[in-house]
């Protein structure tokens, strides 16, 4: 009889989306390190790349000119314009990695951009990652520094607008702990894995193999 563990399941898109300065890049990129199979799904931006920030990596960094004509070309699934700067998610890195190759990606966007797929039916799992308080997220875009004081209100404005729409997602984690909020957002991952929604193979093999439980 073959395990349980090895039965093929369909992947998983998992969404992760956070007001600037709640940490879910830090926080994405430790969930990457620690759950196995899940890869990050990477989105194209027109905004400038950022020190320690790779090309292919951390995103498709593209000019304006080439974004618009993704978008003419109905290359994106869903694509915002966000603090002046345009993210899109590209059918490519979706459709070909969670349906043909069966693998689960983690997509880390924007509440636009999360809405959107919702909307357009995307088959995913929404993961919302909250600051401990306004305080401590100011205190954290402050710390960033780069920015004047009119576009930190901006951001801060912008936030309070996302985390008024944290009741459209599946899940909320509070990134107050970075080690705890890593540790809920993998029991997140793995509880969707062992869903019977995505495991359509189970009852088949356990059919099969019916004879052997007499």
């Amino acid at each position: 009889m073959t395990g349980a563990g090895s039965i093929h399941r369909r992947g998983i898109l998992f969404v992760l989306s956070a007001p600037s300065g709640a940490g879910k890049t830090t926080a994405a990129n430790l969930l990457l390190a620690r759950v196995e199979n899940l890869s990050r799904s990477i989105s194209h931006t027109t905004r400038a790349m950022r020190p320690g920030e790779t090309d292919g990596v951390d995103y498709y960094f593209v000019n304006r000119e080439k974004f618009d004509a993704m978008i003419k070309s109905g290359d994106f699934i869903e694509w915002a314009e966000v603090h002046g700067n345009r993210y899109g998610t590209s059918f490519f890195n979706i459709e070909d990695i969670v349906n043909r190759d069966k693998h689960d990606l983690l997509l880390v966007i924007d509440v636009q951009g999360a809405r959107a797929l919702r909307e357009k039916g995307v088959n995913c799992r929404l993961v919302f990652l909250l600051p401990p308080s306004p305080e401590e997220l100011a205190r954290r875009l402050k710390a960033r520094g780069g920015e004047s004081d009119e576009a930190l209100k901006v951001r801060l404005a912008n936030a309070a607008g996302e985390i008024s729409a944290m009741d459209e997602f599946d899940y909320a984690v509070i990134n107050d702990d970075l080690e705890k909020a890593v540790s809920e957002l993998s029991a997140i991952v793995t509880a969707e894995r062992l869903k019977t929604e995505n495991r359509p193979g189970l009852t088949q093999e356990f059919t099969k193999s019916k004879g052997e439980l007499r």
